[in-house]
C-alpha cells in the first residue's frame, strides 16, 4: 500500500480493525532479547509511571497495526525455569498445551491448579510514537515497538467500538484522526495497574504535514517479524526442555529467588531462546493483564 492509498482509505479501516480486535479477543504471536526497537515506560520507586504515546497504523504489506503472541513461565521442582513462546501463537501444536489439556481434563482440582500455573500469557505488540516520556525525554519523537497486555488492548477496542450512542468511534491507529494515549501506571496490591490510562478526548494529526507523517511511517518496525516461525523453537526442542524442567515432580516453587534464577526478566524483551527456561502454552483460556514478566511469575508462585 502506498502512502497516498493509506491516507485515502483510512476511513474504511476502522471496521476491519474492529473485526480483527473482536477475533483476537475470542481466541489465541513471539521473540528476541531486549533491543533498541522496544520501548517500555519507566516507573518510579513507588511503582508509578506516566507517558504519552500514539499508536501507529499497519506497515506496508501488513494487514493489522498489532501482532499478538502467547508465552509461558513456571519453575520446575528442580529449580529450572520454563520461559518460552508458545507455538500456538503461530497455529502449531505446543507440548505444554497438550500437557495442560491432559491435566485440565483429568477432573482433579489439583491438576487444574497446575494447569493454571502453567497458563499462557497474552501479549500484543504495536508501533508507537513516543510523544512524552518524562523519565526518558530522549525517547520523545522516536518510533518504537510497545508490548502491552489485554487491559490496554481492551481500551483500544473501546474507542473503536464505543458502548454508548453519544460516543463516536475512533481509530486510534490513524495518522490524521487518531488520538494520543495517556499511559498511567499505578502500583495496586503489588502489581501494575493500567485502569486510569486513557485516550485523549480530541483527535489530531500525528504531525503537521504529510511529509512528516510519511517520514514516521517509514521508521516503523516490522510486526510480522515478531511472529515469524523461524523465531520459535521447534516442538521437539520445547518438549525436551519441558521434560527437563519437570524432571523430579510437578510442583511450582515459590518466588523468593525469581530475580536470581531468571536474571530479572522484564517486559523489556520478547523472550527468545532462554537457556534456563521453556515457555508453556495452555488450553486453559486465560490471560494476564500484567506487562511485567517477573511480576507475573511472582504472582503465579504466590498463588501456589
Amino acid at each position: 500500500m502506498s502512502f497516498a492509498n493509506l491516507k485515502s482509505s483510512r476511513g474504511s479501516s476502522i471496521d476491519k480493525l474492529v473485526q480483527a480486535a473482536e477475533a483476537v479477543s475470542t481466541k489465541p504471536a513471539a521473540s528476541s532479547y531486549e533491543d533498541d526497537r522496544l520501548w517500555k515506560p519507566t516507573r518510579d520507586k513507588a511503582g508509578n509511571g506516566y507517558a504519552v504515546i500514539r499508536f501507529l497504523p499497519a506497515n506496508e504489506g501488513e494487514d493489522l497495526p498489532w501482532v499478538r503472541y502467547w508465552d509461558h513461565g513456571f519453575k520446575g521442582p528442580n529449580g529450572l525455569w520454563y520461559i518460552e513462546n508458545s507455538l500456538t501463537s503461530i497455529g502449531q501444536n505446543d507440548p505444554v498445551s497438550e500437557a495442560n489439556s491432559v491435566l485440565w481434563n483429568s477432573g482433579r482440582d489439583e491438576d487444574k491448579a497446575i494447569a493454571r500455573e502453567r497458563k499462557r500469557r497474552l501479549h500484543y505488540v504495536s508501533n508507537v510514537l513516543i510523544v512524552s516520556d518524562p523519565a526518558n525525554p530522549e525517547n520523545e519523537g522516536k518510533v518504537k515497538l510497545y508490548k502491552f497486555g489485554k487491559k490496554i488492548f481492551d481500551k483500544i477496542k473501546d474507542v473503536m467500538q464505543p458502548e454508548f450512542e453519544d460516543e463516536a468511534p475512533m481509530n486510534p491507529f490513524d495518522f490524521w484522526e487518531g488520538s494520543n494515549f495517556k499511559l498511567k501506571i499505578r502500583q495496586v496490591e503489588g502489581y501494575r495497574n493500567y485502569d486510569k490510562s486513557e485516550f485523549e478526548s480530541t483527535t489530531s494529526a500525528v504531525a503537521e504535514s504529510d511529509d512528516e507523517i510519511e517520514a514516521l511511517w517509514a521508521k516503523q518496525h516490522s510486526l510480522l517479524e515478531i511472529v515469524d516461525p523461524k523465531n520459535f523453537k521447534s516442538y521437539d526442542e520445547l518438549k525436551a526442555k519441558l521434560n527437563m524442567v519437570l524432571a523430579g515432580g510437578s510442583k511450582v516453587t515459590t518466588a523468593e529467588k525469581i530475580a536470581e534464577q531468571t536474571g530479572d526478566v522484564e517486559d523489556g524483551a520478547f523472550v527468545k531462546n532462554a537457556t534456563s527456561a521453556v515457555s508453556v502454552s495452555s488450553n486453559v483460556d486465560t490471560s494476564d493483564d500484567e506487562d511485567d514478566t517477573l511480576s507475573y511469575f511472582a504472582k503465579l508462585a504466590e498463588d501456589d
